[in-house]
């Protein structure tokens, strides 16, 4: 498997600049340029069963924050990420880039009711922090700890809110000079790690609020290139291998990414391998490093 861990001086702060590209990738932001017109989308309907069962062997362990299928579900894309490196890639400035850090963006609802306000978390993979859905469980009950019983403001809102108090023609001039320093590269950090346009991929869990969607697209703001959307469980019926047929739990995901940073061959491979995970998550409990072997 790939590595993502690569060393080198070009690119700013919270990237890497990628040169070694064939003729095709050098021209395609100029021949396509914008990520909303390049998106690709995926579907993969996820057979649950070994998910519920791993979730209540982990939670049978009187966690004083429970595991969740969110939680499976982002750190298997999380590995997947780690193990497939271009899915860590994005274009700027009509450049390739690739992040120095595999960053997952979600939303956290304060309460669940109409009013309640909503938070964004940003969660870093660490490579050398042992099993991913350690880190992911860990950093979720601090942050949920954080916003929900704390009632603290996360850093992207407090950012925000700075900004819904300038008049709006001020506002088109500021958004307009950081878009400027972003293709720069001079784009201030602080910023960048509370918005999560600047992040690997964002998840959105419409299955916490009993919905489902087969498509979200991503942004051409920031430099975010990959979406996925978890939807809500369904029972459908599934052909097994042998021809049999059977109703199961599943879940289906969505995911949207800007093709232009890898083909569909590479993008083909990745899924089968976030697929294997949670088809198989115990695999999450070891290090984030250890190879996935696809069959």
């Amino acid at each position: 498997m790939e590595n993502i861990q690569r060393k080198g001086r070009a690119g700013r702060s919270d990237r890497r600049r990628i040169k070694d590209l064939d003729a095709l990738h050098v021209i395609m932001p100029y021949l396509m340029p914008g990520r909303t017109n390049n998106e690709a989308v995926l579907t993969e309907i996820i057979d649950i069963a070994a998910i519920k069962d791993y979730v209540n062997r982990k939670n049978a362990q009187n966690p004083t924050y429970k595991y969740s299928w969110f939680q499976v579900f982002t750190a298997a894309i999380a590995k997947t990420i780690y193990l497939r490196p271009k899915l860590n890639w994005f274009i700027s400035g009509r450049k390739f880039y690739e992040r120095r850090d595999i960053e997952s963006s979600f939303v956290v609802k304060r309460a669940f009711d109409d009013h309640s306000e909503e938070s964004i978390a940003k969660w870093v993979l660490d490579p050398d922090g042992g099993a991913p859905i350690e880190q992911m469980h860990d950093f979720l009950e601090k942050f949920v700890n954080k916003v929900r019983v704390n009632k603290e403001i996360d850093h992207s809102s407090q950012t925000m809110n700075v900004f819904k108090y300038i008049p709006g023609f001020l506002l088109e001039v500021v958004f307009w000079v950081i878009k400027l320093m972003d293709r720069w590269g001079i784009y201030p950090k602080g910023f960048q790690q509370d918005d999560p346009c600047y992040s690997t991929v964002f998840i959105s869990n419409l299955g916490s609020i009993k919905m489902s969607a087969d498509y979200h697209h991503i942004f051409n703001w920031g430099t975010i290139s990959f979406f996925v959307v978890i939807n809500e469980m369904k029972k459908r019926l599934i052909v097994n291998e042998d021809g049999s047929t059977e109703v199961k739990d599943t879940i289906k995901i969505a995911l949207t990414i800007d093709e232009r940073i890898a083909d569909g061959f590479y993008f083909a491979k990745s899924v089968k391998i976030l697929k294997h995970l949670l088809l198989n998550p115990d695999l999450l409990d070891n290090d984030v490093k250890e190879p996935v072997e696809l069959n």
